[in-house]
């Protein structure tokens, strides 16, 4: 099995972070530093991790979090900040963050040790649609706006691909997208004369928020996980 691979079939990371990891010096097999993402490793390998060594691949799983504003979505902060890998009790489980969830935004957030799962659903090519409810001033959003945003809008980063788009109050809006660029549904909002004042993501592909309350989680079953799988 190659190295990136069991990386992430241990949980350590997502197949895209583990290469970081690699690249930065963090990984050894039997002792030496390993540079080689192919490198041939088998449950024989010592393999460690910032001098950890790694138990071998763990079970899979994926949580759904509901994050709340002020939580970080990542595994660890340098700044002292909550993450939403803390929001969960201690599992025994390298548990990270599919994708990204502002600082300032709510809602759904999906944590797993499945590296496959994890950078299928984030790949651009797969185009997982994410679905937001949106607050935003000044209101009400014209109708010529929603145009735009469905048709799609020009940022500093291109133009975004259409978005679902529909009014469910006067200041009040849900918007689907399939991109992931950084902070996309505020700066799209922005693009057509509004400020976002809450985001709060209410699905990640077939799988939704539901009645998951703020800092709350819940393991998904073996059904909602095929689900996922089955959006790719």
């Amino acid at each position: 099995m190659r190295l990136v691979k069991y990386l992430a079939h241990a949980g350590a990371a997502s197949r895209r972070a583990a290469e970081q990891m690699i690249a930065a010096g963090r990984v050894t097999v039997d002792g030496a530093p390993a540079t080689d993402p192919a490198l041939d490793v088998d449950e024989r390998s010592r393999v460690a991790v910032d001098g950890e060594m790694l138990r071998g691949p763990e079970p899979r799983a994926v949580y759904a979090v509901n994050k709340p504003v002020g939580v970080v979505s990542t595994a660890r902060d340098t700044h002292g900040r909550p993450t939403v890998v803390e929001l969960l009790p201690d599992t025994g489980l390298r548990l990270y963050p599919v994708g990204r969830l502002d600082t300032d935004s709510s809602g759904l957030i999906l944590l797993t040790n499945d590296g496959g799962i994890a950078n299928r659903l984030t790949h651009p090519r797969y185009e997982v649609p994410k679905t937001y409810r949106v607050r935003v001033a000044p209101a009400p959003v014209s109708d010529a706006a929603l145009a735009r945003l469905r048709t799609g809008v020009t940022l500093d980063d291109g133009p975004t691909a259409p978005a679902r788009a529909r009014r469910l109050s006067a200041d009040r809006l849900e918007i689907t997208i399939h991109e992931g660029r950084n902070r996309q549904v505020r700066r799209m909002f922005e693009a057509v004369g509004h400020r976002v004042l809450e985001l709060e993501r209410v699905a990640f592909g077939p799988l939704r928020l539901g009645s998951l309350a703020p800092g709350e989680h819940r393991l998904l079953d073996a059904g909602e996980v095929d689900g996922l799988r089955g959006a790719l």
